[in-house]
């Protein structure tokens, strides 16, 4: 993108609606997303800081008046300047606290949306981490009525979960122009925040107003540092800036800019959803969509219903990625037909395996295999499909190939030249020629038995009439004759050919069954392992908590943590091991239904050679000569 677009905008009614035309951006993104999203109240120059993180000198609106420039939030999306493989992606929000929008309710919302959808948020101010810089951020307070993390128990407390879930979080103060001192000993940026949001002891309700926004932020963004920027970068200086040679700024005021970029490229990580499930860009459309259309029916957003949502979406677009890779290439070996079985089957074996990769790579959820039955039940559709159109490929060329080698046959047959003493012994070796010479060069088609089968059917028209016309023979030969050609007909059968293109059959689906059992153990492997690294991060960040309110004198807090961690183990190891089963139950589930095809199968196979058997007993007035 060669500069921003709006992503969400308001309605004339007032309520929030996603452009399509930037959903349309973000589905052409198929890689993983490291999303950056900037709040802070109007006016503070958020756009600027935006624009720097960019690499450019404009792009997301500024302005130096005291209206608010930016609506909504808009989206610029580029390469990752140090992530390779991924794509950045800025979110400039609508600034905060401008009563002139009249609905404080709007400001909420965007600051959910902000949260929701970044993988860094960072939070813009001006001067000082005071008092009255914490009130501003009053929105964390509203998160757990804004955001819910399960769907079930709508009364419940899941505010802990959210650790799992939010955004790393970057506080950039502006304009700060105090010396960084905390008893009297100089101090990092990072410990100036922690100073900032230390909590006070008592229970008073002032005591507990002051306290309230700090331990949501404490709480709900254990990842967390700060930046002060010693320079004027407010509005009112930002168009100036903005006007200026990058030659003409101070080389001070450059290197602490490009430390902030260094900050925020470091600090932020691709963005991903529960379990550990990787957001790319398509997701990202989806997952905002999905926000905005909850707040705007007036529900609450809820982290567990967006990832069903996704899977819903994702595993559908799976299935039919899945099938075009499958479908792409077996239209190309097509071209090729007719083929022997076995090389049909292994484009087939090998294509199946690589679209359920592709299919692996973008589901997730399908917690009963039902996705990943629609595409094996798609594909053996199509590959009936390719096997049947192979057969007619295979039933034309076995038929010019004999209309060819029995030219002259039928050119005799044509001018009475077999209608004569010796004639029927004269057809007879024509006839011999043509089937070894047709065996020898179609011995390879699927379909030569079954194509020469009925080529001798349509001739023993012509030798019955030959036969009898042949007065050197005697009554008794002639009858003699007739046995001999009903008995070999009775043993022509094709079953040899049908059982070995059945085995061949049976043995691709198997290794494809093998193939996809291994797959689903790969992602189910990963997926385990990101779920337990998720579950360690929660956890480490708990610890880190607890041994600050200990540190801090708040014990009976602390306590009272020791006691949801415990419940966040038990709960993690209850989930590890659901997991475990659920994947034995898919092995087993898939198993069975391999074995209930490959018994529908010869189930299939033993009719269709019975059935065979009876036409060929009927069938007791035609000739085959072998």
């Amino acid at each position: 993108m060669d500069k921003p677009v709006c992503l969400i905008d308001t309605e004339s009614d007032g309520k929030l609606c996603v452009q399509q035309s930037a959903l349309q951006i973000l589905q052409q993104i198929q890689q993983p997303v490291v999303v950056v999203a900037v709040v802070g109240l109007y006016r503070t120059g958020k756009s600027f800081l935006m624009n720097r993180l960019a690499g450019k000198r404009t792009g997301f609106a500024l302005g130096s008046t005291i209206e608010s420039k930016t609506k909504g939030i808009w989206m610029w999306c580029m390469p990752h300047p140090t992530k390779a493989g991924t794509t950045l992606v800025l979110l400039d929000t609508e600034g905060l606290g401008d009563v002139d929008k009249g609905d404080s309710k709007h400001d909420t919302n965007i600051f959910c949306l902000a949260v929701l959808l970044s993988s860094t948020l960072v939070y813009n101010s001006r001067g000082t981490i005071d008092n009255r810089a914490v009130e501003e951020l009053q929105y964390v307070t509203e998160l757990t009525e804004c955001i819910k993390v399960k769907s079930s128990d709508e009364d419940a407390d899941d505010s802990s979960e959210f650790v799992k879930f939010f955004p790393s979080f970057i506080w950039a103060v502006r304009d700060f122009t105090l010396e960084r001192k905390i008893d009297g000993k100089d101090a990092t940026d990072d410990e100036y925040l922690e100073f900032a949001l230390k909590l006070k002891h008592g229970i008073a309700k002032k005591v507990m107003e002051y306290n309230l926004p700090r331990e949501c932020i404490q709480t709900f963004f254990p990842s967390r540092t700060c930046f002060t920027f010693p320079f004027p970068t407010a509005p009112e200086n930002v168009s100036r800036l903005e006007s200026l040679d990058p030659a003409d700024l101070s080389s001070d005021f450059l290197e602490v800019t490009d430390r902030f970029c260094k900050l925020v490229f470091h600090e932020s990580q691709v963005k991903k959803l529960k379990d550990g499930i990787t957001v790319t860009g398509r997701v990202l459309g989806n997952l905002a969509k999905t926000y905005v259309d909850t707040i705007s029916s007036g529900a609450v957003p809820c982290l567990e219903n967006a990832v069903i949502a996704m899977a819903l979406i994702e595993n559908e677009s799976a299935v039919k990625e899945g099938l075009e890779v499958y479908q792409s290439g077996m239209e190309k070996l097509k071209d090729s037909f007719p083929l022997e079985l076995k090389d049909v089957s292994s484009e087939h074996q090998r294509l199946s395996s690589m679209a359920t990769q592709t299919f692996m790579k973008r589901s997730f959820r399908d917690t009963d295999r039902k996705y990943l039955k629609s595409l094996e039940d798609n594909i053996n559709k199509l590959f009936d499909g390719y096997l049947c159109q192979n057969e007619q490929a295979s039933k034309r060329r076995c038929e010019d190939l004999l209309s060819s080698l029995s030219a002259t046959m039928t050119k005799n047959l044509k001018q009475g030249f077999y209608i004569k003493p010796g004639g029927y012994d004269l057809f007879c070796k024509d006839l011999e020629d043509i089937v070894k010479n047709y065996n020898s060069q179609a011995n390879k088609e699927v379909k030569a038995e079954e194509v020469l089968k009925e080529f001798l059917k349509q001739k023993s028209v012509d030798s019955k009439a030959i036969l009898q016309a042949d007065k050197k023979l005697t009554e008794e030969e002639k009858k003699i004759k007739e046995e001999i050609e009903k008995a070999a007909l009775l043993k022509q059968e094709i079953r040899d050919q049908k059982q070995r293109q059945l085995e061949e059959k049976m043995e691709a689906e198997k290794q494809s069954n093998e193939e996809r059992m291994r797959q689903m153990k790969e992602k189910m492997d990963l997926e385990l392992r990101l779920q337990r690294e998720e579950a360690e991060r929660a956890m480490e960040s708990k610890l880190r908590e607890q041994a600050d309110l200990l540190e801090k004198g708040f014990k009976e807090k602390a306590d009272r943590m020791t006691q949801e961690m415990e419940e966040f183990k038990r709960q993690n190891a209850e989930d590890e091991s659901n997991r475990a089963k659920e994947f034995e139950e898919k092995l087993e589930t898939s198993n069975k239904r391999h074995e209930q095809s490959m018994a529908k199968m010869m189930q299939q196979h033993k009719k269709e050679m019975e059935d065979k058997q009876q036409k060929n007993a009927s069938s007791s007035d035609s000739c085959f000569m072998s």
